[in-house]
């Protein structure tokens, strides 16, 4: 897929923790999903029903990565997106695991494992952000 290849933009700032720091500051299951590239059951987390205004920031490091707006319902068990809010916001790197070939997106910022980004979304972009909700924290429009 064209995002892992064209290379990843330069992020906004960078936020760099040792796995010790990470723990500290993330619940067991935040660090195996963020930091060990984890995946949360599908349909686990009620985020997936969840479409009042308001923007998705990273559990990590506080980056705001998707609004709202862009959030629909894929069924697919995961919150889903059609874009990131802003370029760099996001990184795509190939991703070869399960035997599968996917792109991986992750927080352009802290490197924290978001989720996966698909070509079978609705318009306009026609892509699929799957990502796991316990890699968002949600954020109020008066945040």
């Amino acid at each position: 897929m064209q995002l892992s290849r064209d290379g990843n933009p330069a992020p906004p700032r960078r936020l760099e923790l040792s796995d010790a720091q990470w723990r500290e500051r993330l619940t067991p299951d935040q660090f195996r999903i963020t930091r060990l590239k984890g995946t949360e059951r599908a349909h686990s987390s009620e985020m997936c029903a969840l479409f009042e205004p308001g923007r998705y920031a990273c559990v990590c490091c506080g980056t705001e990565l998707f609004d709202a707006s862009t959030k629909f319902d894929s069924k697919s068990g995961w919150p889903s997106f059609t874009q990131a809010l802003a370029p760099g916001l996001v990184a795509y790197h190939a991703d070869h695991s399960h035997g599968m070939t996917r792109v991986e997106a992750t927080c352009n910022v802290c490197d924290a494992h978001l989720g996966h980004v698909f070509p079978d979304g609705p318009a306009p972009s026609g892509l699929r952000y799957c990502i796991n909700a316990l890699s968002l924290q949600k954020r109020s429009v008066e945040q």
